[in-house]
């Protein structure tokens, strides 16, 4: 299970990833808003730990936004604000689960664990932009009442743009994510450029509306509306 914590407290921060470490979590650290904006919209997490008084882009405008994509991460509110007022505005902005500062790590365990349960079972396996469907348990690819066959790389592109909805996806994150090459190089952008344009013409060549854009010197992005 991956687990972003978004925490500006450095040795709350660093005491949370060693303990949740411990229990066999994969845990990526954020100290700021922005930092952790930026995880969300570049890696795949189970679950969220989120400080709401955090440097820059704050903890509440974060879950907002987090909804507004309408994305079902789970998301547990950990911070030192304990007002009713506080809990309330938490949750009502989107949060799974509450927790105040200073608080005991059994509990923060146990509340992990049923956040993580209940996000298994939530867990969708359709993902779908417009008339495309994908169904991840079958790895069958619809447009309409069409299949499309899509090889292994064309089928995990196409599930990172989909998951991506509405996000501009660089070239440098397709080469990291999908190609899984730290090293980004000039040819990895060839290539990725051919497949993307092997995954546009099933998709799209044959369909009026067009889904999968290019937005020129940034990257890519599947949506129903033109950038």
């Amino acid at each position: 299970m991956n687990i972003l914590v978004i925490e500006d407290e450095h040795k709350v921060a660093q005491a949370l990833k060693e303990g949740l470490e411990h229990e066999n979590y994969n845990v990526d650290l954020a100290h700021t808003g922005e930092d952790g904006f930026f995880l969300l919209n570049s890696e795949q997490y189970d679950l969220l730990v989120l400080d709401l008084m955090l440097p820059g882009r704050d903890g509440i405008e974060i879950l907002k936004t987090v909804r507004k994509k309408k994305l079902s991460l789970p998301v547990l509110i950990l911070t030192a604000r304990d007002t009713v007022e506080d809990r309330v505005l938490g949750l009502d902005s989107g949060a799974d689960d509450y927790l105040v500062k200073p608080f005991a790590f059994p509990e923060l365990l146990a509340r992990i664990r049923v956040l993580l349960r209940r996000g298994r079972e939530n867990q969708t396996f359709q993902l779908q932009c417009a008339n495309l469907k994908m169904d991840l348990i079958k790895r069958k690819v619809k447009r309409g009442e069409n299949d499309i066959i899509l090889t292994l790389r064309e089928f995990d592109l196409l599930k990172y743009l989909l998951r991506h909805q509405d996000q501009i996806v660089s070239r440098e994150m397709l080469a990291t994510d999908v190609w899984k090459e730290t090293n980004r190089a000039t040819p990895i952008d060839n290539l990725i450029d051919v497949h993307i344009a092997r995954l546009r013409r099933k998709i799209d060549d044959p369909f009026e509306i067009k889904l999968l854009h290019t937005v020129r010197g940034v990257g890519f992005i599947i949506s129903e509306e033109s950038p």
